[in-house]
């Protein structure tokens, strides 16, 4: 049986979005950051976050709204559980880890900071893209 009532088929997007971005970050975005040179840090920290701030509330909001949809009409299953709950677990990821590293490392670049960021990162990752498969699974009414 496959669940096609509109806000399961959009909270399947919105996380789909959701990890796609957060693979880019981990893949491409982050790696770069970490490479900047000492003498070019600041400027580089400076111009990533005056960019990826507007995609991640961009981001965000589509999950929160779409989330919202989901938790208000439909009956969830286990699967949209997991998906919620994976989804929530990312963002609290960037609120409580990754936005107060990525503020330290806005004064000065530490290999403490650095480390912290990176692996909050792959937490943000593996949160997402645990959103995202359970989502589908939901949608298939897996399980």
């Amino acid at each position: 049986m496959v669940a096609t009532d509109p806000a399961s088929v959009v909270w399947v997007a919105a996380t789909a979005v959701h990890a796609g971005f957060q693979l880019i970050v981990t893949g491409l975005v982050y790696p770069g950051l970490a490479a900047a040179a000492p003498d070019d840090w600041a400027a580089r920290h400076h111009a990533h976050s005056r960019a990826i701030t507007p995609i991640v509330v961009l981001v965000y909001g589509i999950l929160a709204m779409a989330g919202g949809w989901l938790v208000t009409s439909t009956s969830l299953d286990a699967w949209q559980v997991l998906s919620l709950v994976s989804v929530a677990a990312a963002i609290a990821i960037t609120g409580l880890v990754a936005a107060p590293a990525h503020g330290r490392l806005s004064q000065a670049r530490t290999e403490r900071d650095l480390g912290v960021l990176l692996k909050a990162d792959r937490m943000r990752l593996l949160a997402a893209w645990l959103g995202v498969v359970s989502a589908v699974a939901g949608v298939l009414a897996l399980g």
